[in-house]
């Protein structure tokens, strides 16, 4: 009986030992989970305090980046206005310039005109005395010789008011053109309008030698832009008796025997 009660004891002590036991390690195993828990729980948070990080990081790469390229565009920007009113202002300058030449130009040509206008007048003034002179012995001859001199002048006005008309009308056109030039975006249109403006110079100095060709007494430019020299002039014949000093009288005349 007391070797029972003995065992029973012992088998009391050993179960409460075995639960003690489990107690424990249930209680290490808890603690262990809490622990790993722990850790997995700061590696988690580190992980994402790092993450958050770089991505703050690259986001604010990416804003310096982008305030620094749109830097650089506006400052191409700027520089692109700059550099074209520069070159607004030099083809202004450029077309001024040229318009002024021009503007001298014509006042010059006019200015020739007039004084050869002037002289012509003298002349037919002077036939005109030569012809009073002659009214005995050559009013007839002289009466034709003032009549082909008139209209030969009628003529050489006619040419020179002509070509004038067509200066006047080309340096428009160059004016037109200077101005298309100067608002001109592409290399191809301005390559266009200065080869344009290169061949209304050409052609200006083609009327301008014409004009001077008519009034130094030539005729109007042949094709092609070349001046026609003037005809020959054939020489009065007397009217008077050879000898007559009335035959030398008229002045820039002379007569042929």
């Amino acid at each position: 009986m007391a070797e029972q009660k003995e065992s029973s004891v012992l088998f009391s002590l050993k179960e409460l030992m075995n639960l003690e036991e489990d107690r424990i390690k249930q209680e290490e195993d808890q603690k262990r989970r809490v622990e790993e828990e722990a850790a997995r729980a700061r590696a988690e948070a580190e992980r994402r305090a790092r993450e958050e990080e770089e991505s703050r990081m690259r986001a604010a790469e990416e804003k310096r980046r982008a305030e620094e390229q749109r830097a650089r565009e506006e400052a191409a920007r700027l520089e692109a206005i700059r550099h074209g009113e520069v070159e607004k202002a030099r083809l202004e300058a450029e077309n001024r310039a040229r318009m002024e030449q021009l503007s001298r130009q014509q006042e010059h040509e006019k200015e020739l005109a007039r004084l050869n206008t002037d002289k012509s007048k003298k002349r037919l003034v002077g036939i005109a005395v030569g012809v009073g002179l002659l009214a005995i012995g050559g009013l007839v001859g002289v009466a034709v010789i003032y009549s082909k001199a008139q209209q030969r002048e009628r003529d050489l006005q006619a040419q020179l008011s002509d070509l004038t008309a067509k200066q006047e009308e080309n340096n428009r056109k160059m004016s037109e053109l200077n101005s298309k030039l100067a608002t001109a975006t592409t290399p191809e249109e301005r390559a266009q309008l200065e080869q344009q403006i290169e061949d209304a110079k050409k052609k200006a100095a083609e009327l301008a030698a014409a004009q001077q060709s008519v009034k130094t007494g030539g005729g109007a430019p042949r094709a092609g832009g070349n001046v026609a020299a003037p005809p020959p002039r054939a020489l009065p014949k007397c009217k008077c008796a050879a000898g007559d000093p009335l035959c030398s009288e008229i002045p820039g005349q002379t007569c042929s025997p």
